[in-house]
């Protein structure tokens, strides 16, 4: 993924914090050649980030890799759960999470030093979920993979040490548009019930239409370029910039919005899905359903994991923790 701090936008941007600001500037000097449909990396994705031992490093917390049933017909899926050490036996919540990677690049091991910190703060029981990447495999592939995830772990709560009334779904950029699509699925096909929807900075609009899908045309840490990019490879020329798209592909799309579980938006104010995130927690309170939105004033997308020492940075974790609790707490 292209990462930098100068570009041209169509639109004059909104300014990153300082401290935003000084990482891009360091990540500027040693830019990478933009990834198209040919270059996006497979091989080794998932040895880019420390391992899960490395990551857990001596905390009270235990983790094995498996595989469950995939959609009917498609291949399993792999995930990795996460419990606290000495847990079994009790019943605990639960948190299913989608890794980013705008659905055409990522592994759910990038995303396992975010799950480690949530097992351990909040004493829950975490699936992290595997699924199919596009232009391969394209929607509704990714998406079927990560409801079949959540159905798995509803089904298989008890023996997991779950209580099925209080699992989360949750995700960032990528993981965060297709947990708001499973959320849809979950009320159109019937269930499972969903505790709360962790939505953070999720890309949910495959239009690029917003000002702020302009604003950040060649500057920040997720481009517009890398996003016309990935909806071409999900959606396919024809719908990938189409209204018409299928709302579990873009959640933007969906015509109702109404009987959602409980949502959390986090977005960053300078980046791109600054707009459809604000429009769609807008959407929720139209319907009187319920969407704690937090902008967090000049932060870039992803700025949690690019910039984990700026202080909008503990801000936000801060505000994310609450939530979390609050919503655990209320599903008894």
């Amino acid at each position: 993924m292209t990462t930098t701090a100068a570009g041209r936008p169509t639109v004059a941007p909104v300014p990153f914090d300082p401290e935003v600001q000084a990482v891009l500037d360091e990540l500027a000097k040693n830019p990478q050649p933009p990834l198209t449909r040919e270059t996006l990396p497979r091989e080794g994705v998932d040895r880019m980030f420390p391992g899960t031992d490395a990551v857990i490093a001596g905390r009270a917390i235990v983790w094995e890799d498996r595989i469950i049933p995939g959609p009917a017909g498609a291949p399993d899926v792999e995930i990795t759960v996460f419990r606290p050490r000495g847990s079994e036996g009790e019943v605990l919540p639960g948190f299913v999470n989608i890794h980013g990677g705008g659905m055409i690049v990522g592994h759910r091991s990038w995303e396992t030093a975010r799950v480690v910190d949530i097992v351990e703060e909040h004493r829950v029981v975490a699936v992290n979920v595997e699924y199919r990447l596009a232009p391969e495999d394209p929607f509704p592939a990714g998406v079927e993979d990560c409801y079949a995830a959540f159905v798995w772990t509803h089904e298989n709560a008890t023996s997991l040490g779950i209580d099925p009334a209080r699992i989360i779904v949750g995700g960032g950029s990528a993981g965060g548009g297709l947990t708001a699509a499973v959320a849809l699925m979950a009320r159109d096909r019937g269930g499972p019930v969903m505790a709360g929807q962790l939505l953070l900075c999720p890309m949910i609009d495959n239009t690029n239409t917003t000002v702020a899908s302009r604003q950040y045309d060649g500057i920040g840490t997720w481009q517009r370029e890398m996003n016309l990019l990935a909806w071409s490879c999900v959606l396919g020329e024809e719908l990938a910039f189409s209204t018409d798209a299928p709302a579990y592909a873009a959640p933007s799309r969906a015509a109702d919005l109404a009987g959602l579980p409980p949502a959390f938006i986090e977005v960053g104010e300078a980046e791109a899905f600054r707009d459809e995130d604000t429009e769609y927690a807008l959407r929720i309170w139209a319907t009187g359903g319920q969407a704690e939105l937090h902008v967090w004033g000049g932060g870039a997308h992803g700025f949690d994991m690019y910039m984990p020492d700026a202080e909008i940075t503990r801000a936000a974790l801060s505000a994310r923790s609450s939530w979390l609790r609050r919503t655990w707490g209320s599903a008894r």
